[in-house]
């Protein structure tokens, strides 16, 4: 079975995203906070159409260029909130007064967040101690920010 690189697929959406004019586009790491997903991808759309469309090209893209099907998707009959679950990778496609009510950045506050275009990546590994009380080792990323950092 081949290794899931969810860095890439996270990558991917965000850039999937981007092309699709969504808006405030954020990747933040939440490996090691979470059991959820190692990878969270944020994307505003001002539009249910906009929505339904950066949706389906991410759920389509990562199927067929990377063998990666969606687990669980919720806010199918919804017009303002799009979620996708990869296993390692939770997109969340919404419009900007939902975003705003949510406010899942001050959520998650405490990961490392990468703008749209701040590509720079780099990946080590680091001890994490699990809530089992064993030591395991993750990757852990780091982000040198090439354009402006957001505001904790």
């Amino acid at each position: 079975m081949k290794k899931i690189n969810f860095l890439t697929l996270a990558e991917k959406a965000l850039s999937i995203a981007e092309d699709k004019k969504g808006e405030n586009v954020l990747l933040l790491d939440v490996t090691g906070l979470t059991e959820l997903a190692n990878y969270f991808v944020i994307v505003s759309a001002n539009s249910t159409p906009q929505i339904n469309a950066i949706s389906s090209e991410i759920e389509k893209t990562l199927k067929y260029d990377f063998g990666v099907p969606v687990i669980r998707r919720d806010g199918i009959a919804s017009a303002n909130w799009k979620v996708l679950d990869f296993g390692g990778l939770i997109v969340h496609i919404m419009n900007p007064s939902v975003r705003e009510q949510y406010n899942l950045e001050k959520i998650w506050a405490q990961t490392e967040k990468t703008e749209k275009k701040d590509r720079n990546v780099s990946v080590k590994k680091q001890s994490v101690k699990r809530r089992t009380g064993k030591k395991t080792t993750v990757k852990k990323t780091t982000k040198k920010v090439v354009s402006k950092k957001i505001k904790k």
